[in-house]
Parts: structure tokens; sequence; C-alpha cells
């Protein structure tokens, strides 16, 4: 008989950064190329709360916003964010917004952006199997953990404090992200781009399931605003996507494909 593959080691770690906390998990990999390669990852994140933060007035983005730099003059990462923030809003038609009462503001986008970024940066290291960064929530996974064994999301119920209304198995995925938008944790913060308003809506939350957390991270934003009728039909039409709502009455609506990522 076979003996059973060998479990590769896991480096787990936790970041205070951007308002939330960032957490790694990281199977295989030469361990001393893995730490400096995580050092880097986490240095990443600190640098995107750098440049990105609303609430720091030496950030490009503040400055952005007050008119003391153009977008000619900013950093390659905020060009970058803005370019796909851009992408986003005309993909959304315009339900996810790169601005906030007028000003530049793409906090939408950006935690999902940096949580991706660092995965891939951590993957990349020789020998590295598996890659989990869970950014306040929202995870974006790549490879697996173990021979044989899936990176799985549990989804937090938001009517049932500490249940979980599904788990998602990234079996079968070189790469599988997951992001849930909704009004449990936060409240009403999500704001219709429309109004500017916070958004009237019959949902509490949106789960998006696809292979990058920039995207999915926008696209839950996006269809919680646009409410669960068209919000379901929205994503229905986009490719590789897979989505989870559920409505302030307890209904649970899913798209077609759900099924095959739910263990």
């Amino acid at each position: 008989m076979a003996e059973p593959a060998e479990a590769p080691a896991a480096l787990r770690h936790a970041e205070e950064v951007m308002g939330t906390v960032f957490s790694f998990d990281v199977r295989g990999g030469e361990p001393g190329a893995v730490r400096q390669a995580l050092g880097t990852a986490v240095a990443g994140l600190h640098r995107a709360d750098a440049l990105f933060s609303t609430y720091r007035e030496d950030s490009e983005v503040s400055r952005l916003a007050r008119g003391g730099l153009t977008v000619a003059q900013v950093a390659p990462e905020v060009a970058e964010v803005l370019d796909m923030a851009a992408e986003a809003e005309r993909v959304s038609d315009g339900w996810f917004s790169p601005r906030y009462r007028g000003s530049v503001d793409p906090t939408g986008i950006v935690k999902g952006w940096a949580a991706e970024r660092a995965a891939r940066l951590l993957a990349a290291v020789d020998g590295v199997c598996g890659v989990s960064v869970n950014g306040g929530g929202d995870v974006q996974m790549l490879g697996a953990p173990e021979p044989q064994r899936p990176w799985r999301v549990g989804i937090a119920d938001p009517l049932r404090p500490g249940g979980l209304a599904a788990v998602i198995s990234a079996a079968g995925a070189e790469e599988l992200s997951v992001a849930t938008s909704g009004t449990a944790e936060r409240g009403a913060h999500i704001v219709d781009p429309r109004t500017g308003r916070p958004a009237v809506t019959d949902l509490v939350s949106v789960t998006v399931v696809g292979p990058r957390l920039t995207w999915v991270d926008c696209w839950a934003t996006a269809a919680f605003a646009m409410g669960s009728r068209a919000g379901l039909a929205w994503l229905e039409s986009l490719p590789d996507i897979e989505a989870l709502l559920i409505t302030a009455g307890d209904e649970v609506r899913c798209t077609g494909g759900l099924a095959a990522r739910l263990g």
C-alpha cells in the first residue's frame, strides 16, 4: 500500500492593514524563501494603504481627489487600479463606481486587488503548492493546501450570526476567489452610484465566486446595488462567475453553476 503523501509545510501570518486583517496561509516551498516573499507581500499591502487610503491626507488618492496630483503623476499601482476600476464600471454599466460624492475613490476595488496581488507573489515561490490570502473575509486561493484536499471557504449567514449559509470548495480549480458584499457587518455602506445614497435593495448579502478576487469583489458590490433580480441576471451573464444571493426575506438565489462549488 502506498504511503500517504506528506502534507506540505504551512506558514501562517495575520497582518493588520488597510483597516482590516489580512490572513495568509502558504503551503510548501523553502521556508526562508517563503518568509522573504511574505515580507514583500506584507510590505506591498502597507504601500497600498499609503497610496490608496482615503483617511490619509498624504495618500495619492486623497491628493488626486483634492487636485494636488493628476492621473499622469500617480504611482504605477494607482494608475493600474484606476484603469481596472474604469473597466469594472464599464462591465457593470455604472453599478460599480470608482468615485464617491464626485471625488476619485477606488476603495471598492483596492482590497481585492491587493489581496490577489499578494497571493500571486507568494504562489510564484518555488515549491509553493497552495496559497490562501483572506482580506477581511474576501479570499483569493491558488493551488491546494494538500494533495487531494482543496481549499474551502465558509460563507457567513447574514441572518443567523455565527451560522454558515454555504461552504465553497476550490476543488478542480487552480485559482478561485470568494467575495461577499452586504449589510450584516457594516450596515448600509454600499452606495447606489446613480443616486449617491445608500443602495435600496431587497438583498442582505451577495457572495461572488470566480478566478480573480479583484473582479469578484467589484461584482459583489455592483450586484448588491442592483438588487436580487437584476443582480442575479447580470451575474449569470458573466463568464466564469457564480454567486449566492440572500434577501432580507431569507430567500436564497443562486447562479446555475454554483452547485459544483458547494462542499
